[in-house]
């Protein structure tokens, strides 16, 4: 099997494909791999995805790769993944992303993360987005943050949410900061809530303003304090009001404080 040239690879049928054995597939060359056709590449059985090697992985072409069924995907091990570059990444399709088990999208590099394509990020499930390691979310781009549906900011660690840059934290609209809850808010850094736009603030309700800590409020700027409504300025908590800075405190209007 290894011996098979490209050509003489290409000329198998679909059931000679089938019927090689995994300890022999894991020997043909890249080159004779490459040349499969999509209706060769998809009768491989889990059994001989799972028994490549990661340099045959690495190997496919982008219409291979998009040739895999979900089942095939699925059995990619995940050392196999890591091996695909950005672009064959980004070749998979929604159901094919959607196929992606938690440990399989764990261990997606940053770089392989990062290539993710608004479309493709809306196929991971709140599961998946759970999984994501600081690192990934960290790398996540404007674009990608703002293809988040609701439920999946919902479903991000608050650790993870510390690693979002100020310019990504940035990019979430009011519906998307609506959804984050008391524990994800109050997990910010003070850097990150001074980060935060007027209008997103607005989008924080009375129990998420009465969430955040001292060193949050602290960081709010003159800009922020006068953005807020006079429900949230009464929905301070005492020990946090004290801290607030006295350029804050001078930008509030008569209405809120009285």
């Amino acid at each position: 099997v290894a011996a098979l040239s490209s050509t003489q690879a290409q000329a198998l049928n679909t059931a000679q494909i089938a019927a090689i054995e995994t300890t022999d597939i894991s020997v043909l060359s890249s080159g004779a791999l490459r040349a499969l056709g999509t209706d060769q590449i998809t009768v491989l059985t889990t059994d001989q995805i799972q028994a490549l090697t990661s340099t045959q992985v690495a190997s496919l072409s982008t219409t291979q790769i998009d040739g895999l069924n979900t089942k095939q995907v699925a059995a990619l091990e995940t050392t196999d993944l890591r091996a695909l570059s950005s672009t064959a990444v980004r070749a998979l399709d929604t159901a094919q992303i959607d196929a992606l088990g938690t440990d399989q999208v764990a261990a997606l590099t940053s770089s392989q993360v990062a290539s993710l394509t608004s479309d493709q990020f809306a196929g991971l499930s709140t599961s998946d987005i759970q999984a994501l390691t600081s690192a990934q979310v960290a790398a996540l781009s404007s674009s990608q943050i703002q293809g988040l549906n609701t439920n999946q900011v919902a479903a991000l660690e608050t650790t993870d949410l510390r690693a979002l840059s100020s310019t990504a934290l940035r990019a979430l609209d009011t519906a998307q900061i609506d959804a984050l809850n008391t524990d994800q808010l109050s997990s910010l850094s003070s850097a990150q809530v001074a980060s935060l736009l007027s209008t997103q603030l607005a989008g924080l309700s009375t129990g998420d303003i009465q969430a955040l800590t001292s060193a949050q409020v602290a960081a709010l700027s003159s800009t922020q304090a006068q953005a807020l409504n006079t429900a949230q300025i009464a929905a301070i908590e005492t020990t946090d009001i004290s801290v607030l800075s006295s350029g804050a405190l001078r930008a509030l209007g008569t209405d809120q404080i009285t």
